[in-house]
């Protein structure tokens, strides 16, 4: 285990609007607001997003994902990160996705607009050396304290 000690910088409050790219909204706050490292939430609709549920194997290298579609308007709620990789925000969410009586929990990692409404608080954290780099093993873009 590797750890790191920080504190809270800003607070952001964002609203996106129906229709609206979730992700490339969190990016491109990021980028405007030069947020090295944060943590954030979301809640509010999706629709026309792409989740990961899982690797296919437990034991393959790298893991294959299975992927699942939430193609119709579905409850969101999720808490995510946010680390640099290279010179790009990387974010990694997992969040339930609801309708109904059915319910999904994944990575959204694809895309995913916004249905009607979507609420993200974005908190800075501040005093810590975090990015993202390319695991060789995993294939994958993983968090790095350096």
């Amino acid at each position: 285990m590797k750890y790191q000690v920080g504190e809270v910088g800003r607070i952001i409050l964002a609203r996106f609007e129906d229709g609206e790219e979730v992700l490339e909204n969190l990016a491109d706050i990021v980028r405007k607001e030069d947020l090295r490292a944060s943590v954030f939430y979301l809640l509010g609709g999706i629709t026309d997003a792409r989740i990961v549920v899982g690797p296919d194997d437990d034991k393959t290298r790298p893991p294959k994902p299975v992927w699942k579609e939430v193609m119709e308007s579905h409850e969101t709620l999720g808490i995510g990160t946010i680390f640099w990789y290279e010179n790009e925000p990387r974010i990694h969410f997992h969040g339930s996705y609801g309708k109904f009586d059915s319910a999904k929990t994944g990575c959204l990692r694809d895309k995913g607009k916004t249905f009607i409404v979507m609420e993200a608080i974005i908190i800075e954290i501040m005093g810590v050396n975090a990015v993202r780099d390319l695991d060789s093993v995993t294939n994958m873009v993983l968090l790095k304290l350096r």
